[in-house]
C-alpha cells in the first residue's frame, strides 16, 4: 500500500517473522492484550525477547498472571513509530502465555529483566510466538521526474 502526502510517498511493507522478532527485541516496552472478566484488557509492560519467546514480569494478583496461569492465548504488540515523519514499524505476536515455573529459567529471567515499577514483580510470563505479523512504514524513493 502506498500513500502520498505533502512529505512524499510512503509504503507499508510486511516484515518477515525474523525481522519482526528482531525489531520487537530492540524496544523495551510493549502491550500485552488478554481477556479479563470476559472483556479485553491491555497492559503496558517492559519485555525481552529471549529463547524465542517474549518474556515479561508481573506482580502476583495481576489479571495477566491469572490469565497466564490458565495458559490462554494473548497478543503482544510493540512498535517504534515517528509521528512527525510518519515512519516506523509495528509487530504483533499471538501465542499462549504461560507462567515460567522452571526454577533455573525463572532465576535467569528475574536476573536479566528489570521491572520499571518499584514493587515486587515475582511472576515471569513467557509468550510463545505462534503467529508473528509485522509491517514497516517506509519512504518510497522518488522516481525520475
Amino acid at each position: 500500500m502506498i500513500t502520498t502526502d505533502g512529505d512524499g510517498q510512503r509504503a507499508q511493507r510486511p516484515l518477515t517473522r525474523e525481522d519482526s522478532l528482531r525489531r520487537l527485541g530492540s524496544v523495551p516496552v510493549g502491550r500485552v492484550v488478554f481477556t479479563r472478566r470476559a472483556l479485553p484488557a491491555i497492559r503496558p509492560v517492559n519485555h525481552l525477547v529471549l529463547d524465542g519467546q517474549v518474556v515479561f514480569r508481573s506482580h502476583s494478583g495481576a489479571g495477566i498472571v491469572a490469565a497466564a496461569d490458565q495458559e490462554v492465548v494473548v497478543a503482544y504488540e510493540a512498535d517504534a513509530l515517528d509521528p512527525e515523519q510518519r515512519l516506523g514499524w509495528s509487530v504483533v505476536v499471538t501465542g499462549v502465555a504461560r507462567l515460567v515455573r522452571d526454577p533455573e529459567a525463572l532465576a535467569r529471567y528475574q536476573r536479566v529483566l528489570r521491572p520499571w515499577v518499584d514493587q515486587p514483580m515475582d511472576e515471569v510470563i513467557a509468550i510463545r510466538p505462534d503467529i508473528v505479523t509485522g509491517f514497516a512504514l517506509t519512504r518510497v524513493p522518488a522516481g525520475p521526474a
